[in-house]
């Protein structure tokens, strides 16, 4: 069973991880919550895997309490090259449950898709085998199904022909489709890409590989497709542009059936705020029904570029679609990132109580150790995600700067020029609009300075701000109209320059 870690989230220091201690763990977590098993005892649960360190496979963790508590079930070992001791199923796993039937394998069954790998002699990488199993039992006994595809070569090799990280779903017509990258086309001018394929009979067998991300030039590794499902239907894939323009920068590519993605040489559109900020490498894209009909996509990843925590300590997340800008929320965990494997593909559900739960992976908090990923340690917490809140560090700026204050929401927060020179855009979307409470976080700097809003060009009329306990911040109310769909907030520049660490609306009642 988990025990605490070192702090809280209320009271943490920027390089104090919060959340709970579930184990010793490299990283790349991945969690699904039962509802498909028939057993009114056993739906709700919750499993969990991620990648260990050594060689005794993948571990699977099982939950009864929805992710208080967390207990060790079993590691679940390569069963195709039994015997054969370099071989192991050790990397990128990915567990979920069928919902719909596909080949002899029934609704609810659970599929594990792992990377196994075999080592030479001196304990380097040379193969892979990117393997699916499938368990009947909610978990308790797994079984071999196929291989989705294999490759070989060290990860860090020049010639490397490596195949990496899967992710399984089952398409509307029973067919499963198996998503990863693979390093087999480097001939072709592609150092890595991104494809599929397809199987009729349960994982059985595949069918050809199809390419849906590929970058020509021999450069970029377009990497760790994670695909979900819309509201509308349609699918998204993430996937880290490694060695791109902007280095690991996370992109989103849409596709109405999960087969077709568009021209594979098209990244798609890249997740930034209208600040600048943007998630960087190993993303996980989820979508909640969460405020209004679109619900809400969220975007984790390991670190960030342009202005975001460099730590990887937000979520990223959008409103409309994928359409427009995004805006960041603290994620429950508060990991340290001293490794790059230390938040390497993170897990994110929602509870029934509109919580979420978050595991991710975290540096040691030596920091002797803490460079080194076979010392991290997986985390995990629960807790709300407030989807009303724009962080003044993501909105679009003029004459403002991004500047770190671990008493800001976000641990930043942007300092506004006194007018007429400063300014913040909060260009949001609400698929409900109405009447709504405006409320802004801001301080001034030791000179008086009241905020100056307007909502859709409209000049706001403010009052006085009250102090927010006794930590020098001010907040302010005021009651606003707002579109359904589109709207522009602006804070304006005041006597003196003034911060603003958020703006967060509220239904008037």
């Amino acid at each position: 069973m988990a025990s605490a870690q070192v702090a809280h989230a209320q009271d943490r220091a920027p390089d104090v991880a919060s959340g709970q201690l579930l184990a010793k763990g490299t990283g790349y977590a991945s969690v699904v919550r039962l509802t498909q098993s028939g057993d009114p005892h056993a739906d709700g649960r919750l499993l969990l895997v991620f990648e260990q360190n050594g060689m005794a496979g993948i571990p699977l963790y099982v939950s009864n309490d929805r992710g208080k508590s967390w207990h060790f079930m079993q590691d679940i070992a390569d069963q195709e090259h039994v015997g054969q001791s370099p071989w192991q199923l050790r990397w990128q796993p990915n567990i979920s449950e069928m919902t719909r039937d596909s080949g002899d394998l029934k609704r609810g069954t659970l599929l594990l898709a792992a990377n196994a790998t075999r080592n030479d002699e001196k304990g380097h990488v040379v193969e892979e085998d990117l393997q699916l199993y499938a368990s009947t039992d909610e978990g308790k006994t797994w079984h071999y199904r196929g291989s989705i595809v294999r490759g070989g070569g060290h990860p860090e090799d020049k010639d490397n022909h490596g195949v990496w990280e899967p992710d399984i779903h089952i398409l509307d017509d029973g067919r499963m489709i198996a998503y990863y990258s693979s390093e087999q086309h480097k001939d072709e001018g592609f150092n890595q890409l991104l494809a599929h394929k397809l199987s009729s009979d349960g994982g059985k067998t595949w069918g050809k590989e199809v390419t849906d991300v590929a970058v020509p030039g021999g450069v970029e590794r377009p990497g760790m497709a994670v695909v979900t499902r819309l509201p509308d239907k349609r699918y998204v894939m993430n996937f880290e542009d490694i060695d791109g323009p902007q280095n690991g920068k996370v992109h989103l590519k849409f596709s109405p059936d999960g087969l077709h993605f568009g021209d594979p040489a098209d990244r798609g559109t890249p997740v930034e705020t209208e600040g600048g900020a943007w998630p960087a490498a190993c993303p996980v894209t989820s979508w909640f029904p969460v405020g209004g009909a679109q619900g809400v996509i969220v975007v984790s990843a390991e670190r960030a570029g342009g202005n975001g925590d460099p730590a990887g300590r937000s979520l990223y997340w959008n409103n409309d679609g994928g359409r427009g800008p995004w805006w960041e929320v603290p994620a429950p965990v508060q990991k340290i990132t001293g490794n790059i494997h230390a938040g390497w593909t993170q897990a994110l559900l929602m509870q029934k109580d509109g919580s979420f739960l978050h595991v991710t992976s975290s540096s040691s908090a030596n920091l002797d150790q803490a460079w080194k990923a076979t010392y991290n340690v997986m985390l995990y917490a629960n807790a709300p995600l407030n989807f009303n809140r724009y962080e003044a560090e993501d909105a679009a700026r003029t004459n403002a700067v991004v500047i770190d204050n671990p008493h800001a929401s976000n641990r930043r927060m942007a300092r506004i020029a006194a007018a007429p020179y400063g300014k913040l855009q909060f260009d949001i979307h609400r698929d409900q609009g109405g009447a709504h409470v405006l409320r802004v976080r801001y301080e001034d700097i030791g000179f008086a300075a009241t905020p100056r809003i307007s909502v859709n060009g409209n000049v706001i009329a403010v009052g006085s701000g009250k102090p927010d306990g006794d930590s020098g911040w001010s907040m302010m109310d005021v009651h606003v109209t707002l579109k359904n769909g589109d709207n522009t907030i602006v804070l304006s520049g005041a006597e003196h320059a003034y911060d603003v660490d958020y703006i967060e609306f509220d239904p008037a009642h």
